[in-house]
């Protein structure tokens, strides 16, 4: 389930950008960024919907998720279905 970023507050919205920047292994490619670099970068794709918060019922998680690898990913289930 995809959550709205305007649905959240904004420290909460906040506090899951961090969250998601502060995991091991999240890539940012050759340039070393600071933290808040990383979390406006991460925010802007928020906001301009190139990123999506996704909720995941069966996880209990949420997520952030390119917006090309969601629609792919629906469209795989899509297929699976038919």
């Amino acid at each position: 389930m995809i959550i709205p970023w305007q649905q959240l507050e904004p420290a909460t919205l906040d506090a899951l950008l961090e969250s998601y920047v502060l995991r091991e292994g999240t890539d940012y490619g050759d340039q070393e960024l600071s933290l808040s670099d990383k979390l406006e970068q991460i925010k802007q794709q928020v906001i301009n919907g190139s990123v999506l918060i996704v909720y995941s019922e069966l996880h209990e998680t949420v997520n952030l998720i390119a917006k090309e690898q969601f629609d792919a990913s629906a469209m795989e289930g899509q297929q699976d279905d038919g």
